[in-house]
């Protein structure tokens, strides 16, 4: 059962998610490689994943466990009420039901995921608790609620105000078209200008991942999914080996965008062995893509899939479809760094 401590962690941290500032401005340089060999290193998609960052560091900084470093870390999207692509105050499916997915996964092979949970505001946690209490790594819908209720959990309505109006804007004409980027979405513009798919405006994921000073990994993502999706819709999101994958041996990898494109090529886990092969996070993240355009090149101009990597020496890349796609780096020398990623394309980043 969650005690009184976790309450008190789980609020402040909600509370922190307020206080730290969100990132306006954009990166400022295009990179696809940020080199090792610095030590400890934490990881994460698009521009909120600099205030995530921090939080990890805040962990992994004092010799902390990587596994305590990404769960930390994410939880502050999760609970940021202006984010409506990652927990609370996602954007719901087209039934006006907020729906939430997650994964984490250790370096050492040890994983838990829940896909289609309604109703708890931190889907990582519960992804924790799947690999830490249970036999199984993934749970979903009812029975991921049922099991988050019997370890403790709070039921409440995830459908914020905001998110709610949006939805009823959505409805006049309920037309399904998830569109790149939204990520980095501005929290108050308007649901009819939301983008391409998986984009900044109309999508969906942090995913992070955290090394330590002997080369130890660990990963976490988490989502609302796409923004009016059919009920019980999930993504690659808690889908281990698509949306993360971590091995302690080689590196680990995570995705964002269109999830249907990551699961149909198993991403992650093929950036992860791309590296084991020789490959540098950058390469292997490249070759992960052009693979996805190569078998949907049509549907890869209208849509967006990014990769983001870590080498077990700290040695980071990433490569995306389209521009705009955002990484935060986070180390001893610099917590606050945000990179723009090359892509196939339009590879300049503005």
């Amino acid at each position: 059962m969650s005690n009184r401590r976790d309450f008190l962690k789980t609020t402040l941290l909600a509370t922190s998610a307020l206080a730290l500032p969100r990132m306006s401005r954009s990166a400022t340089s295009l990179s696809g490689t940020v080199p090792g060999g610095v030590g400890a290193r934490v990881v994460s998609t698009w521009d909120f994943g600099v205030p995530a960052n921090i939080a990890a560091w805040g962990v992994l900084g004092k010799g902390g466990k990587p596994l305590d470093a990404v769960e930390t870390g994410v939880l502050i999207p999760e609970a940021d009420l202006h984010n409506h692509s990652v927990g609370r105050a996602g954007y719901p499916d087209r039934d006006g039901k907020v729906t939430l997915d997650a994964s984490i996964m250790d370096g050492d092979g040890r994983c838990g995921a829940v896909a289609a949970l309604e109703h708890i505001a931190h889907p990582i946690k519960v992804a924790r608790k799947v690999m830490e209490d249970t036999p199984h790594v993934l749970l979903v819908g009812d029975g991921a609620l049922e099991f988050a209720l019997q370890e403790g959990f709070t039921k409440e309505n995830l459908l914020t105000p905001e998110s709610e109006k949006a939805w009823h804007e959505w409805l006049k004409q309920a037309k399904y078209t998830p569109v790149a980027n939204s990520e980095n979405i501005d929290y108050h513009r308007s649901v009819q200008n939301l983008g391409m798919p998986g984009g900044k405006n109309n999508h969906d994921t942090i995913g992070m991942l955290a090394v330590d000073a002997n080369g130890h990994l660990a990963g976490a993502c988490t989502t609302s999914g796409m923004a009016w999706k059919l009920h019980g819709r999930v993504g690659d999101s808690p889908i281990i080996g698509a949306g993360l994958y971590v091995d302690n041996e080689v590196g680990g990898a995570t995705s964002t965008g269109v999830g249907e494109e990551v699961i149909r090529t198993a991403g992650s886990f093929l950036v992860v062995e791309l590296m084991r092969q020789g490959r540098s996070p950058q390469e292997a993240c490249e070759e992960a893509v052009r693979r996805i355009v190569k078998k949907r090149p049509d549907a890869a101009k209208e849509l967006q899939v990014g990769f983001l990597a870590l080498r077990r020496d700290g040695e980071c890349g990433a490569y995306a479809i389209q521009k705009g796609f955002t990484y935060a780096v986070c180390d001893a020398h610099q917590q606050d760094r945000l990179l723009a990623s090359p892509s196939v394309y339009e590879t300049t980043f503005s």
